[in-house]
């Protein structure tokens, strides 16, 4: 009767021991909204846009980093980054009516591709103005939505947003998606600071784009993509 309690006690042990072991060896889930994976700023960005082909330098050999960006020049970075006009929507249907883009403007395609897959939207009166500049808030959120928004809870969105000061003169329609952009390490944060009302930069796209570069090699659960609803 000794040996059998004694045997009965090591198992029980053991088991213990085992649960104990399996419980240490189960990694922690990340809280959600908490990148998966911090991917540090990439060294040289605009080095790393221009050798992908993302954007140029102009005859000089000068990135021009600190020029702002227009609306066309985004929908023409966007179609080349994601290639979206592989995307069904757009090789589908009729032109969209635009009536301040031409058929021989630079970036008729390119805007008509961004229309189609709802990636950007136009203004009322079929009017796009494709040389209006835009705010570091709209083309960061547009930009994520392109790559796909990930669909945290309004809570979530919320929390990450907080973090930065600024963060309440984002448009509602973009805090979901600047989130995204912010979570995934797309945003240039100035001493915590967005910074979401100021003209987009040249130099601002670049870093976002080299995260996304940066990001392709570590690939992480794809966002699923919402359609934008910009004003």
């Amino acid at each position: 009767m000794h040996r059998l309690l004694s045997a009965i006690s090591l198992v029980v042990l053991l088991q213990g021991l085992q649960l104990v072991v399996q419980a240490q060896s189960v990694p922690e889930t990340p809280p959600l909204g908490e990148p998966v994976e911090v991917i540090a700023p990439v060294a040289d960005p605009i080095a790393a846009v221009v050798a992908a082909g993302l954007m140029t330098k102009d005859s000089n050999g000068d990135f021009r980093g600190t020029d702002l960006l227009s609306r066309a020049e985004l929908a023409s970075i966007l179609v080349k980054t994601f290639q979206l006009n592989q995307r069904a929507a757009a090789k589908q249907g009729e032109p969209v009516p635009v009536d301040d883009v031409s058929p021989n403007y630079w970036g008729y395609k390119d805007i008509q591709t961004v229309l189609k897959t709802k990636t950007m939207t136009g203004y009322r009166g079929r009017l796009f103005y494709p040389n209006q500049k835009i705010t570091r808030a709209e083309a960061l959120a547009i930009f994520a939505q392109a790559y796909g928004v990930y669909q945290f809870p309004d809570a979530t969105v919320e929390a990450i947003l907080a973090r930065y000061p600024d963060s309440q003169n984002i448009p509602a329609w973009a805090r979901k998606a600047m989130a995204t952009a912010l979570n995934e390490g797309f945003v240039n944060v100035e001493r915590n600071r967005i910074n979401p009302l100021q003209p987009i930069t040249r130099g601002d796209l670049a870093y976002a784009l080299s995260q996304y570069l940066a990001r392709q090699t570590r690939p992480d659960s794809t966002p699923a993509q919402e359609t934008p609803t910009p004003q």
